[in-house]
């Protein structure tokens, strides 16, 4: 049969109980010691005082001197033994004879003990043995009338009165050691139960387990995991968030503020900005955060913030949303060319030849036209082609799509990149914000060269930005448009904004009606990118 195992909290009662009885046991031992040296040094000088009282005594210092052993001397000494209770009073000459003894036999024999410190003049007390016994003895210089030191007096309290006054302690301290014990017995049962109350009713093995699984879960998963204490300190963070963050190393306790820089990413993190889902970009992640308060059973334990890394996704939503809008044009041209293909077989059945051949030739300069037009004034052959898209939508959605005449753009003056970023993103928004708007709509586009800049500038005739928007437009996730279910909007305007600042380069927007974009890049020849003005503050 297994041995059941022995829970945390009975573990932790046990332990500290044999701590407490060992420290309690020494305790009692040492104060027993220091009861024991105390009743010396209160015997010792009860011993003295009674040698004091001796050789003050009328009549002993002469009779010494006259040399009378036994006799006056021996009777008060004995006197004073039997009514303070000392073992022995001894009278001595300064030869060391003694004078009196509780042994009458004993008295003319020289003393057993060195009497020479106390006839030189000193007081000495200490435990020593003798002919009675182990005692507490005093020895103080007996004096004549004229100083003269004429023998010593020698009292002694039995060692066995010691034992027995300790004994008579030893109750009361084991009483108060018991008293202690009850005390600390009541602090271990209310450690254990906080304990217990602390790990949740959980054993040794169990949270080991939990450890490990937590280490597992936490460096296994594909997100980005930071675990906030109720100080909002860092408690713990996965690689993931390290890597998603650009955080190195975290030390436990770190307050939150320090894991990103001041801006929305930090603002999450610590709470400030409130909500699910929400969106943040880095200079090279899109990341979907949200901070969620954990607790158990009724107590606060803090937050915990998770962070996606959805920039691919996003990419792949945003080009799907790009296609879906060509194939919608491109269907819609279908339509339009075999009404058109239907009117071409019209013509040819009634032998209109001459129209049919004007007609077709109308289409042809048509279709080319726009892309002629384009490429004469930008030569970028992926500006072009992003443009030439985008009006097939544009006409789609009821929206004229013009490149202004003042537009002219040489090749390698900007990098495309960012420039298809810039104006990708700026005619989506211009598209939509047109058609939410009255007829007619139109979208007018700009690119032009300065000396030292490329500026690209986008207007709509849609409403416009609120005057209130202006300076949240640019925030990751903020959008006035309703969400559509496919994509994550508020991501398109912050995307062209972290473009513009990574080039060093400036973005301005109008509030309307009929918002108006202008971003401002560095040329890629120009001599100094620091005469572009910073981008506008987040």
């Amino acid at each position: 049969m297994a041995r059941r195992s022995i829970r945390l909290s009975t573990n932790i009662l046990r332990t500290q109980l044999a701590v407490l009885l060992g420290a309690l046991l020494v305790a009692f031992g040492l104060a027993l010691w220091q009861s024991h040296e105390l009743l010396v040094h209160q015997f010792e000088q009860r011993a003295l005082a009674i040698a004091d009282t001796v050789t003050v005594a009328p009549g002993i210092a002469q009779a010494v001197v006259d040399g009378d052993p036994g006799g006056m001397v021996q009777e008060r000494a004995e006197a004073i033994r039997r009514s303070t209770g000392a073992l022995f009073v001894v009278v001595t000459d300064d030869h060391g004879i003694r004078y009196s003894h509780p042994v009458p036999e004993r008295i003319g024999e020289r003393v057993s003990t060195d009497p020479s410190a106390a006839l030189s003049g000193k007081t000495v007390v200490n435990m020593e043995h003798g002919t009675l016994g182990l005692s507490a003895r005093a020895k103080v210089p007996l004096r004549a009338d004229t100083g003269r030191i004429v023998g010593e007096v020698s009292v002694g309290i039995d060692a066995e009165e010691i034992a027995a006054s300790l004994w008579r302690l030893a109750p009361s301290i084991a009483l108060y050691s018991g008293i202690a014990l009850a005390v600390g017995l009541v602090g271990s049962l209310i450690l254990a139960r906080r304990l217990k109350r602390q790990t949740f009713g959980l054993e040794l093995n169990e949270i080991a387990t939990l450890l490990q699984e937590r280490e597992a879960m936490l460096h296994g998963i594909a997100e980005g995991v930071v675990g906030l204490d109720p100080s909002d300190r860092v408690a713990l963070i996965n690689d993931e968030a390290r890597r998603l963050l650009g955080v190195e190393s975290t030390p436990s306790g770190q307050a939150v503020e320090r894991l990103a820089p001041p801006g929305r990413i930090r603002d999450i993190l610590t709470g400030a900005i409130e909500g699910t889902d929400l969106v943040a970009l880095t200079d090279e992640h899109c990341l979907v955060m949200n901070r969620m308060p954990v607790s158990m059973q009724g107590r606060d334990l803090g937050h915990v913030v998770t962070i996606s890394d959805r920039t691919e996704q996003e990419a792949l939503l945003r080009e799907l949303d790009s296609v879906r809008g060509l194939t919608d044009a491109l269907r819609a041209q279908q339509h339009e060319f075999a009404n058109r293909v239907h009117a071409l077989s019209g013509m040819l059945e009634l032998g209109r030849i001459d129209e049919a051949t004007d007609y077709i030739a109308e289409l042809s300069a048509t279709a080319t036209d726009l892309a002629a037009r384009l490429q004469r004034r930008i030569a970028s052959p992926q500006l072009v082609g992003l443009l030439v898209a985008k009006s097939v939508v544009a006409s789609e959605r009821g929206v004229a799509l013009v490149l202004t005449d003042d537009s002219d753009l040489p090749e390698g003056e900007a990098d495309p990149r960012a420039l298809l970023t810039v104006l990708g993103n700026l005619v989506d928004n211009a598209i939509d914000a047109a058609v939410a708007g009255d007829a007619p709509r139109r979208v007018e586009v700009a690119v032009r060269c300065d000396p030292d800049t490329v500026r690209v500038q986008v207007h709509d005739t849609g409403r416009g930005v609120p005057a209130d928007a202006t300076a949240l437009v640019f925030e990751d996730g903020f959008s006035t448009k309703p969400d559509d279910g496919i994509r994550r909007r508020g991501l398109g305007l912050a995307l062209v904004h972290r473009v513009v600042a990574q080039h060093a380069g400036r973005i301005e927007v109008s509030p309307g009606p009929g918002a108006v974009f202008t971003v401002t890049l560095p040329r890629l020849g120009a001599t100094s990118a620091a005469d572009c003005p910073a981008a506008v503050p987040r």
